[in-house]
């Protein structure tokens, strides 16, 4: 049960220290006439406690917010203790080393990033940053010395790591420039000094009759029925594959046929509104007879608690004879891109559709329903259009969808 300020208030000394719990992980240490806010955590796989600070000075309120704070880092790959750790040796030395820097500008950012993203550039900059310039100060590292770290990276064969990683410490360097604690970005000067990565597409068939041969091959699978499910509902939402593969009940208001995707599973961080069909109601309802006392649409086979795999989507359209440079969970995308674009919809709308980046971060927090009547007619036009596709002609193989 919940804590509240009254019992909390109402708390009296005992004999012996003792502990009123929250939520969460959070708990308030009553020892004598002390009152200290504590987190318990668990961090790769050890418990771990975290000082919250000392109530009233610290409300039951903003203790709450200290403790999502923290558990927000966890999910990134961070510790909290240690976070905090090196947070107070940056404060305390101002020309203190690229590593204290950098873990004080992670810890900065992980409440706007998603686990995922902050999970890579925690690991990238740990594997092949630190090592070799993370006990340097900051100050006095140049153009020449952070060439050698990414070329490092480079001669390995993973070019994009390279540049992601020159694009983090670039990162780094100016959050050290704005908190005083540098006077320089070496990053600018090494544009270029790097070969350029090769844009990668997602495998899409985007032919009509090629897409027809997919549907139909899709309503013939003979795995397990949600696979088949999340293949079917694929093409009719458009989304990303991890934003499908972890939907929850709670997001899908049948009855008004729309599927509400919060900010916080979104790649951009802001909500999202998918308008659903009448073809995608019908495959959420089968599917509700499944999976629908569990919390996720699509839950993995280890139990309801678990999203399904993120390989599952790919394993089964492999399983159809779609091989990996044929199609893909993410190519359901490109394809209702292609075509809708080149059906006349309004570019804008497709791309709200999308959710695709908007620059402006204040306009992108109130756009989430923004063409939304238009969305919706599309939406269904689009079930209508795949419908007719595919009744269409019964023998397309997989050659022809090769070279869609």
């Amino acid at each position: 049960m919940a804590l509240s300020e009254v019992a909390i208030r109402s708390a009296k000394p005992g004999a012996k220290p003792y502990k009123l719990f929250d939520e969460r992980g959070l708990f308030l240490l009553v020892a004598g006439a002390n009152r200290w806010w504590r987190f318990k955590y668990r961090y790769q796989g050890r418990e771990k406690l975290l000082s919250l600070g000392v109530y009233p000075d610290v409300s039951l309120k903003d203790a709450r917010q200290r403790r999502d704070d923290a558990r927000r880092q966890v999910a990134s790959g961070i510790d909290p203790s240690a976070a905090r750790k090196a947070l107070k040796e940056a404060e305390g030395s101002p020309g203190d080393a690229f590593e204290v820097i950098a873990r004080e500008w992670m810890m900065r950012s992980a409440s706007k990033w998603a686990p995922g993203h902050a999970s890579k550039i925690k690991r990238r900059l740990e594997l092949d940053v630190f090592p070799y310039i993370g006990s340097k100060p900051i100050g006095s590292i140049g153009a020449p010395e952070l060439l050698k770290v990414v070329r490092r990276i480079e001669e390995r064969g993973a070019l994009e790591t390279a540049h992601r990683a020159l694009q983090n410490c670039g990162q780094v360097f100016r959050y050290a420039i704005a908190t005083g604690r540098s006077a320089q970005d070496p990053t600018p000067a090494l544009r270029g000094a790097l070969p350029p990565t090769r844009e990668k597409h997602h495998a899409s068939i985007t032919d009509p009759k090629a897409i027809g041969a997919l549907l139909r091959a899709i309503d013939g699978y003979r795995g397990a029925q949600v696979t088949r499910l999340a293949l079917q509902l694929a093409p009719l939402v458009f989304v990303r594959p991890g934003e499908l593969r972890k939907a929850e009940w709670t997001e899908v208001d049948l009855d008004k046929s729309e599927w509400r995707i919060p900010g916080a599973r979104m790649k951009m961080r802001q909500a999202h509104i998918v308008p659903l069909s009448e073809q995608a109601i019908a495959v959420l309802k089968e599917l509700k007879e499944l999976t629908g006392r569990g919390p996720y649409l699509f839950p993995g086979a280890r139990g309801r608690g678990r999203t399904m795999s993120e390989n599952t989507v790919n394993a089964a359209l492999r399983r159809l004879g779609y091989a990996k440079e044929d199609m893909t969970g993410h190519g359901f995308r490109s394809m209702a891109s292609t075509l809708l674009n080149e059906q006349g919809w309004k570019p804008d709308a497709i791309e709200r559709q999308l959710a695709h980046g908007e620059r402006n971060s204040i306009r992108a927090a109130y756009n989430f329903a923004e063409y939304l009547p238009e969305r919706r007619a599309m939406m269904q036009a689009w079930a209508n259009h795949l419908d007719t596709l595919r009744a269409g002609a019964t023998v397309v193989d997989i050659a022809t969808a090769r070279a869609a």
